[in-house]
């Protein structure tokens, strides 16, 4: 993002969070303000714990839930684990992924995407700018085997049943790589999806308008640059959507991080980028080489995905209170209930690298829908979102 580019949009007020039918929570921001830190994390947990009985106390899930699979991209494994393995391969494979939701909102049924990535714009990302470049002529051949395409957005929604006039909002948990004027429009082009709000956390929405080096190397160059301001709703705290649904403030990888928090019949699933793997969130658990080793060397109960690390203590933080509110897996309770929305796979081009234990694609209950559509397929390749 271009430094002197500056779009000085507000906070929403009260009055617009209660006309969409959110309501803040509060007091899982003010739980993180204490000046020590292991006092902050504790109180963090507690009060994670409170609002993890509160979703699980409401009488409904989201109405539809499912994640779809949009492309694999290498990503570099000092990042994704931070300090924590001794795998030889300097990259791991991820799994962006793309989350349908539908949930019961004060008037209505709403749509809402989660981590929709424009593949040909985000390219742009200086960080995989430079590694598309390093392999020229060559390149098609190298992204067609380090970043093939499972689906696009379009595909994803139509494997749905959703048309893009039914989308009332998307968000992102931070805007790494991402360019979402395909979505939303600006000045010059209306958005694919003519009736949404991007919903993003104002700091988040502020940073990106005026990076720093470090930064600006995942950033993807004028991402939110000309998007009409009544297509923006900005928050400065965590939310409650609607039934089973909310957005936890999860500062840390970026400064304005947020996560994704469904109620399903699976329990809560909770989804950030904070970190990539079931074993960031379990590491005495992990089978990763090195993993377990340094989680009981260093007393480290989560390993951070750290590519830019913005503040390491808010995001130590912030992925405690991530699994304290999703709890334990029902499939296999070593591990919680977060679902990265870049996950780590397991690939054959980086052998030695692989989960102890992953989610993969989910599906939870039957889509609600006003029309059926069909999409075009596309080869081309692109980045994950990190």
């Amino acid at each position: 993002m271009n430094s002197k580019v500056q779009i000085p949009f507000q906070a929403a007020t009260d009055e617009t969070l209660e006309r969409e039918g959110f309501s803040r929570l509060t007091d899982i921001d003010l739980a993180r303000r204490h000046p020590m830190p292991t006092q902050r994390l504790e109180q963090a947990r507690r009060s994670a714990m409170d609002l993890r009985e509160r979703l699980l106390s409401e009488d409904s899930d989201v109405i539809f839930y499912r994640s779809i699979s949009l492309i694999r991209a290498p990503y570099p494994t000092k990042y994704g684990l931070l300090n924590a393995n001794t795998v030889k391969s300097p990259f791991m494979h991820i799994v962006n992924r793309l989350f349908v939701v539908q949930f019961k909102g004060s008037d209505g049924i709403k749509t809402l995407l989660f981590s929709p990535s424009d593949f040909e714009a985000n390219l742009e990302t200086p960080f995989f700018k430079r590694l598309t470049k390093k392999y020229g002529v060559l390149s098609p051949l190298v992204n067609a085997f380090l970043a093939p395409v499972e689906h696009t957005v379009e595909e994803a929604l139509a494997l749905c049943g959703i048309e893009p006039d039914e989308v009332d909002y998307i968000s992102y948990d931070h805007l790494h790589t991402q360019d979402v004027r395909k979505w939303m429009g600006d000045a010059k082009t209306p958005g694919y999806f003519p009736n949404a709000k991007l919903i993003v956390m104002k700091q988040e929405w502020d940073s990106t308008t005026a990076l720093l080096p470090q930064q600006r190397d995942w950033y993807c160059p004028d991402g939110i640059k000309g998007i009409p301001e009544e297509r923006v709703l900005l928050l400065d705290t965590s939310v409650h959507l609607g039934d089973g649904l909310a957005f936890v403030r999860t500062p840390g990888h970026t400064e304005g991080n947020h996560s994704l928090v469904a109620k399903t019949p699976a329990g809560l699933l909770v989804t950030s980028e904070n970190g990539v793997s079931a074993d960031s969130y379990a590491p005495g658990k992990s089978r990763i080489p090195g993993v377990k080793d340094y989680a009981e060397a260093t007393g480290m109960e989560v390993i951070l995905n750290g590519n830019t690390l913005e503040n390491s203590l808010d995001q130590y933080i912030s992925m405690v209170v991530e699994k304290t509110i999703a709890g334990p897996c029902k499939d296999n309770p070593e591990f919680c209930n977060f679902v990265p929305s870049s996950e780590l796979t397991a690939y054959w081009g980086f052998p030695g690298l692989k989960p102890t234990f992953s989610f993969g694609e989910l599906k939870y209950g039957q889509v609600w829908h006003s029309g059926k559509g069909t999409r075009t397929k596309r080869s081309k390749t692109s980045v994950a979102h990190v």
